[in-house]
């Protein structure tokens, strides 16, 4: 009789994560989409709590990057617990692929559909964050600290950017992949919380994260009052280049060889190969 008690070991990790793969891969586009949106919308809300919880911090640097990662972690508690597909957890598929239970085409779809349901879920929050007046409180200062992580993440170099991104995603599929080994909701709690909290608080980049951060800055960068909180701050770099060829896209090419390589293909050769 199977102990219902304790987690489940990598080698059953790892089937776990295959079947998962196989499932995402063979959902029908409307199902995708609807769980990309709301895994977008579930990341946003994290990082507009951790920007409002960080804002005015008196703590030193290290301390009040830790609160944060805690925070930030709602979101990925969010898209397990609750349900909902996220493009950096997704880049785990390839252990399916390996298997040849799933084929790259299939893989491949599922990617760009969860993508861009993950680009329109964080764009949805910054929308209805602007209009709430968020960024407005303690005097513009929320608005303010918002702005300036967006200015900072679109002035990192290719090279910051994609391994940043690839450092990211290795915590993300690990706090994915922990999750496989868990039997209740506050065991799942538990295991995302650790390796989120330092991928935040080490300032590692997260593309599905960044769809808010930046979007946030660039309304943002057209309020006077809060540019004027950050004592002639240079912005010219926060614009849709930067955005997009800036950040966006080194930051997914990082978190896809982040996930995929260093976290899926490590953990199908371990338990999932097929010895010759």
């Amino acid at each position: 009789m199977e102990n219902s008690i304790d987690a489940y070991v990598p080698a059953e990790m790892a089937k776990r994560a295959e079947a998962s793969a196989v499932r995402k891969a063979n959902r029908d586009f409307v199902s995708a989409f609807f769980l990309a949106i709301q895994a977008g919308s579930f990341i946003a809300f994290g990082a507009a709590f951790f920007t409002s919880v960080i804002q005015d911090s008196a703590l030193g640097v290290g301390l009040t990057k830790l609160i944060g990662g805690m925070v930030f972690s709602l979101g990925l508690v969010l898209v397990i617990i609750a349900g909902a597909d996220l493009f950096t957890g997704d880049t785990l598929m390839v252990m399916a692929c390996f298997s040849k239970k799933i084929k790259v085409r299939q893989m491949l779809r599922s990617w760009i559909f969860v993508l861009f349901g993950n680009l329109v879920g964080a764009l949805a929050i910054v929308i209805l964050v602007y209009f709430s007046g968020h960024w407005m409180g303690n005097g513009g200062a929320v608005g303010a600290k918002a702005l300036a992580i967006a200015n900072h993440k679109v002035n990192l170099t290719f090279t910051q950017a994609f391994t940043s991104g690839m450092l990211c995603n290795i915590l993300v599929c690990l706090a994915i992949w922990l999750c496989h080994s868990c039997r209740s909701v506050t065991d799942k709690i538990l295991a995302i919380l650790l390796p989120i909290t330092a991928f935040v608080a080490m300032g590692f980049e997260h593309s599905i994260a960044n769809m808010y951060f930046i979007p946030a800055g660039l309304l943002l960068k057209h309020n006077s009052k809060i540019v004027g909180l950050l004592n002639g701050m240079d912005l010219s770099n926060l614009n849709l280049h930067g955005f997009v060829l800036g950040n966006l896209i080194p930051v997914i090419i990082g978190n896809m060889v982040g996930g995929a390589i260093f976290v899926g293909s490590v953990y199908w050769i371990l338990y999932l190969r097929k010895p010759r």
